[in-house]
């Protein structure tokens, strides 16, 4: 069976046809060509497929796309500007080397906005909690761990920037 879904996605709204057994990656992937999240192990151990599904971390692989009606999702597409200026965190991992083979990158890249965008100031700690269920095969975690402080402080600076004007 089918359903008539509609959902935020990157900030546009959609509307789709799915199948009930889908799931929010196969959606994302398959449907909708947005393969920057990808499927590792497909069982939620390894964190490659997250998104953000109202403002929390999800893995997209165990999600089901039924349930993303009116849903507000962020994927990794969505985080650079319309100008194709990087978000702080793509550019941090960029500039501390969080980026190994870059498979793991784009679930990283969500998990840590998600704690970010809740707690900018996350220290080492919360980082590492935030970051538990996204595995790097490349072992970079130091450099990925870095990488969002880094990306926190440049959020901060931005943030108060703003706060001047």
């Amino acid at each position: 069976m089918s359903k008539n879904i509609s959902f935020i996605l990157n900030g546009e709204q959609v509307s789709c046809e799915v199948m009930e057994h889908w799931t929010l990656l196969h959606l994302l992937r398959e449907e909708m060509g947005l393969t920057g999240t990808k499927e590792g192990c497909g069982n939620g151990e390894c964190g490659a497929c997250t998104v953000i599904v109202n403002k929390l971390a999800v893995n997209s692989c165990l999600f089901l796309a039924v349930e993303a009606d009116g849903a507000t999702i962020e994927t990794i597409e969505g985080l650079a500007s319309d100008n194709g200026e990087l978000h702080p965190l793509q550019q941090s991992f960029i500039d501390n080397g969080g980026i190994q083979c870059g498979f793991c990158t784009p679930g990283m890249i969500m998990s840590s906005k998600a704690l970010l965008d809740e707690n900018p100031q996350a220290d080492r700690r919360q980082i590492q909690h935030a970051l538990e269920g996204n595995i790097c095969r490349c072992t970079g975690y130091i450099q990925i761990f870095e990488s969002v402080e880094a990306a926190g402080r440049s959020i901060l600076e931005h943030k108060g920037g703003e706060n001047e004007g």
